[in-house]
């Protein structure tokens, strides 16, 4: 994933264009060559449709709708979504309260807000208690609104090297877990672009071996992936990711990636496999969130990502 700053300006940027997966052999041929045609098509011309398995929620931060929160929450439900994933620590809890039985749309989980400044692979160990508290915090906070995931960002491979990243980060994650399981709320780790748990230098070819170590090693049901489709298809095959993953994906994060023109892209766009993501999808028996990603806008621009949703996962 992109650092703080890469991160902003993408989704700032990124376009509101419509996409759809595969549907035929020859389509699905064309995608494995690097080909992502696009199409507006049913759920029941998708194979390996996930209609009934995944629902979908969004990052407040993509919602560009004036007014109060339950107004943006009442948006953020007509264009098309299931749910709202909000950041903590920053959330008011009591407003956020209001919002969800104000609109009828819940918060299915959030963000840890500080993750990319306050690091549990900082070398100073003052530092490392700060992410602890931020991490617990969000929990908690979660918890309170009725979600049930805190996606966390668990360092930064500049903090130094990869054994010394993985213990101080294991150490201090493993620190919250008993408050996540207290409170019913998973941590979800997303794979992200920092340097850590793959070769950021690397090709195509990599796979999820070091994020199947990493959670294992943490060895909680209250530890999974929030699986980023779109993150790491650079570096790898999602499908194989997800089906390596298995087990461990406890929730999913969209966007597009072209590797021909090495960009993210609108959800649909740029060449990933979403005929292969589906199946690897099925494969591991996956039901539940799923995350969009990507650049903000207002009431129709949300109804076009949620379109996109729709037709790359055949949901519609």
């Amino acid at each position: 994933m992109m650092n703080q700053n890469s991160r902003r300006s993408f989704l700032q940027t990124t376009g509101m264009a419509l996409a759809a997966s595969t549907m035929t052999s020859s389509i699905t041929g064309a995608v494995a060559s690097g080909f992502s045609p696009l199409s507006a098509v049913s759920s029941e011309a998708v194979p390996h449709a996930l209609k009934g398995r995944l629902y979908k929620t969004l990052k407040i931060g993509m919602v560009k709708v004036p007014g109060t929160l339950t107004e943006k929450f009442r948006a953020v439900k007509a264009a098309g979504f299931d749910g709202i994933e909000m950041d903590a620590p920053g959330m008011d809890v009591e407003e956020t309260k209001k919002a969800i039985a104000e609109s009828g749309l819940p918060v299915d989980g959030t963000v840890n807000s500080t993750h990319w400044q306050i690091r549990h692979t900082d070398a100073d160990a003052a530092v490392r208690a700060k992410a602890l508290d931020s991490l617990k915090g969000a929990l908690k906070a979660t918890h309170d609104v009725g979600g049930h995931t805190t996606l966390l960002v668990i360092g930064h491979g500049k903090d130094g090297s990869e054994d010394d990243n993985w213990k101080r980060s294991v150490d201090s994650i493993a620190k919250a877990i008993p408050l996540a399981a207290e409170l019913g709320v998973h941590i979800a780790i997303e794979n992200v672009w920092n340097h850590f748990l793959y070769d950021h230098e690397g090709d195509a070819t990599q796979t999820a071996d070091k994020f199947v170590k990493y959670v294992d090693e943490l060895n909680s049901p209250w530890v999974g992936m929030q699986f980023d489709i779109g993150n790491h298809w650079k570096y790898g095959s999602m499908g194989g990711w997800i089906r390596q993953l298995g087990r461990r994906v406890v929730k999913l994060d969209v966007k597009g990636f072209s590797r021909a023109e090495d960009k993210f892209t609108p959800i649909g766009e740029g060449d990933i496999d979403w005929a292969d993501v589906r199946s690897a999808l099925h494969e591991i028996n996956f039901y539940g969130w799923v995350a969009a990603e990507v650049g903000g806008g207002d009431a129709a621009y949300l109804k076009d990502v949620a379109s996109q949703m729709d037709r790359v996962f055949g949901l519609a």
